[in-house]
């Protein structure tokens, strides 16, 4: 097994634990703007991209303009709401970024959200320290397109060979083949580790413990 130094984290579903918030808010936009409700599994299906194409995955019938730019806004502004109390972090997911980070790994996080999002929230857990990296939908490509995570690998410097991305979705996971990187599915997130399996991730975690014992084993 090769010996990784850069360890890529998705955020939502990931390591923190908000995918309800998430299906909420996009059900108070569609409220907002007299569109039909849809089922949770179908929102779901598209988190991990950036917010403009996951609101046009879900309602093409939304064209740019003002009807967009309004249920993007009455989105974010619920969002924001809701996470007055941070997303908590799931179990054992935080303490394993410490591991890691004492471990000696660089740490990055690519993610579906905006920048002023991501930084809200790093902010919220006292961590807009902590990675070396990250990157954001609206700054780069959203996924499953691989920009952020060559981006990613220029900016520490770090070889694909040498890193892996640990997702909940399956724009993650081909994201992660994209850009020539070992993909790490986690079963707890958006999508059940059925759906995942289908994009033949690297190895299957139902908890971050079994990343940190998976990567032991290969320093040995």
């Amino acid at each position: 097994m090769a010996e990784y130094s850069l360890l890529v984290f998705d955020w939502d579903g990931t390591l923190v634990d908000s995918i309800h918030r998430i299906v909420e808010s996009m059900r108070a936009a569609a409220d907002a703007s007299d569109l039909p409700q849809l089922p949770e599994q179908t929102i779901r299906d598209i988190i991990g991209l950036g917010l403009p194409e996951a609101i046009a995955a879900l309602y093409p019938q939304l064209e740019a303009g003002e009807r967009f730019e309004r249920f993007r806004k009455v989105y974010s502004d619920h969002y924001i709401d809701l996470e007055q109390a941070p997303s908590p972090f799931f179990e054992g997911a935080f303490e394993a970024l410490e591991q890691f980070r004492a471990e000696g790994y660089q740490l990055a996080v690519a993610t579906g959200k905006s920048r002023r999002g991501l930084d809200r929230v790093l902010q919220g857990h006292g961590l807009l320290q902590f990675f070396d990296v990250t990157r954001c939908a609206d700054e780069t490509a959203s996924k499953p397109h691989p920009r952020m995570l060559h981006e990613i690998m220029q900016l520490t410097g770090i070889g694909a060979e040498r890193a892996l991305m640990v997702g909940d979705s399956p724009f993650d996971l081909d994201m992660a083949h994209a850009a020539g990187m070992t993909a790490v599915a986690v079963g707890h997130g958006a999508q059940s580790i059925e759906v995942l399996r289908r994009c033949q991730p690297h190895l299957e975690i139902a908890h971050f413990s079994e990343l940190a014992a998976w990567l032991a084993a290969g320093r040995r």
